[in-house]
């Protein structure tokens, strides 16, 4: 039997680091695939490494509730 990922978001994680790559490291040029990372860690409780690893950018790009 498969067991569920105990990685469910590597795919944004691998997909972020794709783009900072082929935009010279600028997150300004990635904000929709940092989004989508936030997003999933949104939804997985932050149960990932991907998602404390990332917390820097999503903590930048994070918008402040008013």
């Amino acid at each position: 039997m498969t067991q569920p990922s105990k990685e469910p978001c590597k795919k944004q994680a691998c997909d972020i680091q794709a783009c900072l790559s082929k935009n010279n490291f600028n997150p300004q040029r990635c904000i929709d695939v940092i989004l989508k990372l936030q997003k999933c860690c949104e939804n997985c409780n932050y149960d990932s490494t991907h998602c404390a690893s990332m917390s820097g950018l999503l903590k930048q790009h994070s918008k402040p509730s008013n």
